[in-house]
């Protein structure tokens, strides 16, 4: 059956930490992206800093919003965001909301990551390690914007981690804080300044022999033992983020069997999986479509 995604505004996928729109022929989003065109669907996917706090991501996809109006004769813009992309998305709703007509969070850290709160704890501000983590990690990200074709843009690591840890992230509700539920695990507002919220985000399964062959593929094997660092949502997460976390406007699910980087792509190892990440994108277009958006 043909499926039709044709929504009025355009669609922009928006990447997170260490994310990129291609290198080589290789396309971070190139499954999605692909399946929302075949469903009909206008799809962009905008050039952000690797590593950098939210705001500056955020002004960063303002001007490429600018730049997608202008090419494609629209007013609005609906904007999905994985990961530390959807503090991006939110940043642009909520300064821009004239040119945009939804915000998706999709394994969102909306309230922090709780890895991020180890992390910045681990690295003590002005100490040889973080000093030491920081020059590694500006440096892998200078060499993603350089085979990205992304060597105009700035980068700073301890910027990005600060900016996604609870109190970072908290500090950044307070200025943006639509479609944020009122309660610890509720909903928010779906509709706020004339931009709908939506958000969808994933867990890992309880146990490992739970999850067949994807238990093999080795990004998952990291994620898990990144969970081991969640406290507050302990068995609710998906190795990044919690599940409550990740809440933000009507949640549409936040406990589908994937982890950080399923709601993002196909895993490497794939066998009676229940859920299809990339069908979920089409199944939210054509949600937009039904909005009017």
């Amino acid at each position: 059956m043909q499926r039709n995604a044709d929504t009025q505004y355009p669609i922009l996928l928006v990447h997170g930490l260490f994310g990129f729109e291609r290198i080589g022929t290789f396309e971070l989003f190139h499954d999605i992206k692909q399946a929302l065109r075949n469903a009909g669907a206008r799809v962009f996917v905008p050039h952000l800093s690797a590593t950098h706090s939210n705001e500056t991501r955020g002004e960063q996809l303002l001007s490429q919003i600018e730049r997608v109006l202008e090419g494609a004769g629209a007013n609005k813009v609906n904007l999905i965001g994985h990961s530390q992309g959807a503090l991006a998305a939110r940043y642009a709703g909520a300064v821009a909301p004239y040119a945009v007509a939804s915000v998706t969070s999709v394994s969102g850290p909306n309230h922090g990551s709780e890895l991020a709160d180890y992390l910045r704890k681990a690295l003590t501000p002005g100490r040889l390690p973080e000093q030491v983590a920081e020059t590694i990690v500006n440096l892998f990200a200078d060499f993603l914007s350089l085979i990205s074709g992304n060597r105009q843009l700035p980068q700073n690591a301890i910027a990005a981690l600060n900016a996604l840890t609870t109190e970072g992230v908290g500090a950044f509700n307070e200025k943006y804080p639509q479609g944020l539920p009122r309660t610890w695990g509720g909903k928010g507002r779906e509709l706020v300044n004339g931009v709908r919220y939506y958000s969808w985000s994933g867990i890992l399964q309880g146990n490992i022999l739970d999850e067949g062959a994807h238990a093999l593929d080795p990004l998952h094997g990291f994620l898990r033992a990144f969970s081991q660092y969640f406290t507050t949502e302990a068995a609710q997460n998906d190795g990044m983020v919690g599940r409550y976390s990740s809440h933000l406007g009507t949640v549409i699910r936040s406990d589908h069997a994937l982890d950080h980087l399923g709601t993002l792509r196909q895993p490497a190892v794939q066998i009676g999986k229940k859920v299809d990440p990339v069908d979920l994108y089409v199944q939210h277009a054509e949600r937009l479509k039904k909005a009017g958006l």
